[in-house]
This record gives C-alpha cells, sequence and structure tokens, in this order.
C-alpha cells in the first residue's frame, strides 16, 4: 500500500490501531517531545493491548461507560484505543469542570469508573472528588473505582501502573475474543455537549460515526503517513479524539500533542517536531503569532490544519496563511451530536470562501435548511435551520429519548440549532444560532451580523454580542469588547462606526470592553456568562 492511498474506514476503534500496527509497524505514531516518549504503532498497539487487558482484570465490561477526566497527557490517548478494544465506551470530561458538574456527569452517565489526574489550572480533581462523594465513603451508585494517573497516588485510589500487573491476570486470547464481539456501530464515546446553556447531553457515538468522519475529514487535509499533527485542542472535545486523534489515525499521520494549550508549547513543538498540519480555534492562532517569540520559531514545514469553532475573520486568516505558512488551512463545521465534521473547505479554497463560510458538505452525508417553524426545504440563500443526514448522526442523548427525539426526525434529519444558507455552488454559511437570536422589541436580531461589523472596526481584536433584560423592549443588545493590545477606543466610537452600516435597530446599546472572554475549556464562548455577569451592573431602560 502507497502512501498516498493509505487510509482506514468502516473499522472499529479498536482494529484502526492493529491495522496501523500492521501496516505502519516502525512509524511514529505518538511524540511528545518534552517528556521524551516516542511511540510507533506497533508500540502504542502493545501498549493499549495492555492497558485494556488490565481494565478487564478490574472488571470493565464491555457496554460500560468508564469516564476520563485529564488533560492531553499520554495515558489519554492510549486509553481511547485500550477501552474500544474491549467494548468500554469512553466518557469524556471537560477539564474545567467544578464539583456540581462532575457529579451531574457521574450520575446522569452511570460511569462505573473514572480515571483522572491530580487536576488542572485552579482545580483540584482530587479535593472535586472527595466533596461529592467519589472517593472514600462512594456516594455515587455506579462508580466502583477510580484510578490515578500520576505520581504521589493516594490510598483512596489505584495507581494507573496497577493496570499493567493485573493486565497479567488476562491472556491475550480472552482480549481477542473480547475485541471480536465489539462491533462498527456498538456505542464507544460518549462525549457531554458543552453546556453553555442548560444541561449538558451525554451524546452516544459509534465507530462508524467517528472514524468515518475522521476518515473524511482527513482526506480533506490531505493526509498521509508523512504528515505530523501538533495537537493542541483538548481530547475531551470532538475537535481532540475524532478530527485529531482518528483524522490522523485514518491516514497514519503521527501526533505530535501538546498537553494542554499554551502558545510557546506549540510553537516548540512545531519547530521540534517539523509538523505539517496545526489545529486550533482562531483565538489560538492569534495568541500563537502574538507570541513574543514567534519570528524565532521555524514553521516552514507547517502545510495545513483546521480552524474550527467559529468563523475566522479575514485579516486573521490572512496573518495564518502568510505568518504560519498555512496555505491549505481548512475551515471545519460541525457539532458533537455530527460526530462532529459536517462541512469543510477545500484546501485551495479562496480567502473569502475560508472566512465567510464554512465549505460544503462532506461525502456520504446530506445537507438541508429548513424553515425552523414548519421545517419546509428552503432554497438558496434563505437563511433557515441547518440538518444534516448521514453515517455522522449520533445514536442518541444517553438516557434521554425525549431529546433524542426532539433533535432527530423519525427519517434520521438531525437538527443543529444553527442558522445557516447555502448558496447555489454549494456552500454554507453560518448566519447565527437558531437560540441566540435577539428579539428587541418584535424585532429578530442575529448578533453575529453584529459581531462581523465590529470585527472590521481597526481598533477590534474580537467582539461577542449577547442580550440583556429590558422592560421596554424585552431584550437590549450589549457588545462585549476586547480591543487591540495598545489601542483605545470608546464606546460611542464603537457606536458611531455602526450607524449607517446596520439597521438603527441593531446598534448595540451598551458596549463593555473586557480583556478576556469566559470560554469552555473547548474553546467556546459562554455568552450566557457574560449576560449573568453585565445584568447585575447594567440598567436598562
Amino acid at each position: 500500500m502507497t502512501y498516498s492511498s493509505l487510509s482506514f474506514r468502516d473499522v472499529t476503534i479498536g482494529a484502526l490501531l492493529r491495522r496501523l500496527a500492521e501496516t505502519l509497524p516502525e512509524n511514529e505514531a505518538l511524540v511528545y517531545s518534552d517528556r521524551n516518549l516516542r511511540l510507533t504503532f506497533a508500540q502504542l498497539e502493545a501498549e493499549a493491548q495492555l492497558i485494556a487487558r488490565g481494565l478487564m482484570a478490574c472488571g470493565v465490561e464491555q457496554g460500560e461507560r468508564v469516564a476520563l477526566w485529564a488533560t492531553n497527557v499520554p495515558e489519554w490517548i492510549v486509553l481511547q484505543f485500550a477501552l474500544a478494544k474491549i467494548g468500554a465506551i469512553l466518557v469524556t470530561v471537560n477539564t474545567a469542570l467544578r464539583a456540581h458538574e462532575i457529579d451531574y456527569l457521574l450520575r446522569q452517565s452511570e460511569s462505573a469508573m473514572l480515571i483522572t489526574i491530580g487536576g488542572f489550572k485552579d482545580v483540584d480533581y482530587l479535593s472535586v472528588l472527595r466533596e461529592i462523594g467519589a472517593l472514600g465513603d462512594k456516594c455515587l451508585p455506579d462508580l466502583r473505582r477510580v484510578i490515578f494517573i500520576g505520581e504521589n497516588c493516594s490510598d483512596e485510589l489505584m495507581p494507573y501502573g496497577e493496570l499493567r500487573v493485573k493486565a497479567a491476570q488476562i491472556s491475550q486470547e480472552e482480549l481477542e475474543d473480547r475485541e471480536r464481539r465489539v462491533g462498527v456501530d456498538d456505542v464507544i464515546n460518549m462525549q457531554y455537549t458543552s453546556g453553555t446553556t442548560g444541561f449538558p447531553k451525554g451524546v452516544m457515538l459509534s465507530s462508524r460515526n467517528i472514524v468515518n468522519n475522521g476518515y473524511w475529514l482527513g482526506r480533506g487535509l490531505g493526509y498521509t503517513p508523512q504528515d505530523r499533527l501538533c495537537l493542541c485542542v483538548p481530547l475531551f472535545h470532538c475537535f481532540g479524539c475524532v478530527i485529531g486523534v482518528l483524522g490522523a489515525y485514518t491516514h497514519g499521520v503521527c501526533l505530535c500533542p501538546v498537553e494542554y494549550f499554551d502558545a510557546r508549547k506549540v510553537l516548540e513543538t512545531i519547530d521540534r517536531e517539523s509538523c505539517t498540519s496545526l489545529y486550533g480555534v482562531p483565538t489560538m492562532f492569534l495568541a500563537e503569532m502574538d507570541d513574543p517569540q514567534f519570528k524565532q520559531f521555524n514553521l516552514s514545514s507547517l502545510r495545513t490544519g483546521v480552524m474550527a469553532g467559529t468563523l475566522c475573520p479575514e485579516p486573521l486568516m490572512k496573518r495564518a496563511i502568510d505568518e504560519m505558512n498555512l496555505r491549505e488551512i481548512t475551515i471545519i463545521y460541525g457539532l458533537t451530536e455530527a460526530s462532529p465534521g459536517i462541512t469543510q473547505t477545500l484546501r485551495d479554497d479562496t480567502i473569502e470562501h475560508r472566512t465567510q463560510t464554512v465549505g460544503k458538505v462532506l461525502p456520504e452525508m446530506e445537507v438541508k435548511i429548513i424553515d425552523p417553524t414548519t421545517r419546509e426545504p428552503l432554497g438558496p440563500e434563505e437563511p433557515g435551520e441547518l440538518c444534516v443526514r448521514g453515517y455522522n448522526v449520533m445514536k442518541g442523548y444517553f438516557n434521554n429519548p425525549q431529546a433524542t427525539q426532539a433533535a432527530i426526525s423519525e427519517d434520521g434529519w438531525l437538527r443543529t440549532g444553527d442558522q445557516a444558507a447555502m448558496d447555489q455552488d454549494g456552500y454554507v454559511r453560518i448566519t447565527g444560532r437558531i437560540k441566540d437570536i435577539i428579539i428587541r422589541g418584535g424585532e429578530n436580531i442575529a448578533p453575529k451580523e453584529i459581531e462581523d461589523l465590529l470585527r472590521q472596526h481597526e481598533a477590534v481584536s474580537d467582539v461577542y454580542v449577547y442580550a440583556v433584560s429590558s422592560k421596554f423592549f424585552g431584550e437590549e443588545i450589549v457588545a462585549a469588547v476586547k480591543l487591540k493590545l495598545g489601542v483605545t477606543a470608546t464606546e460611542d466610537e464603537l457606536k458611531s462606526f455602526c450607524q449607517n452600516r446596520i439597521a438603527r435597530f441593531k446598534v448595540p446599546r451598551f458596549v463593555r470592553f473586557v480583556n478576556d472572554f469566559p470560554m469552555t475549556a473547548s474553546g467556546k464562548i459562554q455568552k450566557f456568562k457574560l449576560r449573568e455577569m453585565h445584568e447585575k451592573e447594567l440598567t436598562t431602560d
């Protein structure tokens, strides 16, 4: 098999790694150069098998849910494949969760095992777990065991290394028999929606969902085993474990992860490992290019990558291409319930297509735009709700049949909740979020329209628009603005900039200047937090 034609699809996640070990045994698969860790595909497969046997010895059954609460440590990727080999369901856990959130997730997912690290940033995971009764008295009814990744493991936990010891209790034949019973359409992964509003829901995904989605996205990036991906987006998110890990491995690409996002570490990894691909949300690329030592790093090896999470402003896209050599960077749009990719721009698309659209629908799936009220299909350029159907649609929400029924029609169409329009050539433009619409005095206003306008102002680095309550209009518009470093602007200046460019009722009533935006760990803006903070301070008419 030649490099240009090597690719895998329609296989289980466990079988994917085995095929890679057989086909590219000596190729580097996983590199953490700052840890001096380099694994070939053959070595990664051997480690995944060993840990899989250890998990079986701990009593993990096929179909059981195992929660993983950790940053992008090497064990994360090993576990992704080890759990898949024994048919256990990997429940990915956001690294930023607090006590009530992790308590909810573990209970709602009915996880039988939790694997965790000591903590991340200002969250001490072990203190949180003690607070919710996951350690010691075990107040959580389904949780039987907690495994600890790292040094200085306490008596309340089982060290991760113990899995290697316990592996001796399970034969290779027993592991292979278990793996044969795992099907491509079995649920193998559960990811909780980011929860920017309401309670998160557990999205059930199969190998066919996410392996095939990774395959098509990797193909869109032109991946071959000669590529090396600097993966700095969180593995708990689809961007990391699907577009990242599976998008790479379905094409034999080497992964060079960064344990958590740090612009300097990303630049060091690209330089040191001659990475050809880089992922991130727009703010990540901006942070990398704004690093004071940016020009000291050799990024000439870069070729392609993915920018997702939100549309990329044109000036930032031009900088990424010119200053980072990302001439073939693509935009991907999707959502967790769609495994996640739905559309992707082409590697040779114009700047306009890469900044004003999210590309065309991926192969083997259908997209339509409907009137959200009547559900009737709409024509080209008519904005409505984007719906998708195909192999990528989730199996459903765990233990939530009502939400599943509301999201997926009887004939298999998934309602995304995103407002979009599609042109005659099939390019999709996301025009807003159906639930994100501001209703001011009976007028429907899409925040994205105002955000796009304000981002054109020379002083604005980034902006997000949301609503605060108003006794008179029902809702008033607020723009939270982050200014460029060393640049000043006033509220009146930005309001004047909007005048004569958009309808008067769309001009923000308030402009608030911020240093940072509240974000989820996967890079999504949390507008509800902006709203909560500002409604305490603002008095609307």
